[in-house]
């Protein structure tokens, strides 16, 4: 999977990410503009704790080679969010 990084190069500045859309909108569906992304300690521990108050996943986890391990979810509003967490050694 493509995944692009983008960073401001500012202390304390803003980061995250860019990738595809992992599939074609349904007839009628709004896209989403933007997905939110929290940083966690572990992606596994966050995922059973989301799932535990009523999240979906969206998309398992990943390894983004050399940054780290991201998973999406979807809320029990139906918003998509992402976690996060750093880890030079993912592969």
């Amino acid at each position: 999977m493509e995944y692009w990084l983008i960073d401001t190069n500012e202390e304390g500045g803003m980061t995250g990410g860019l990738l595809a859309r992992p599939g074609p909108l349904a007839p009628m569906q709004p896209p989403n503009a933007f997905v939110t992304t929290i940083g966690v300690a572990s992606v596994d521990d966050y995922v059973n704790k989301c799932q535990a108050a009523g999240a979906t996943v969206a998309m398992p986890k990943m390894a983004i080679p050399g940054i780290g391990w991201q998973a999406y979810l979807i809320d029990t509003e139906k918003n998509i969010f992402g976690l996060h967490q750093t880890d030079a050694n993912a592969k």
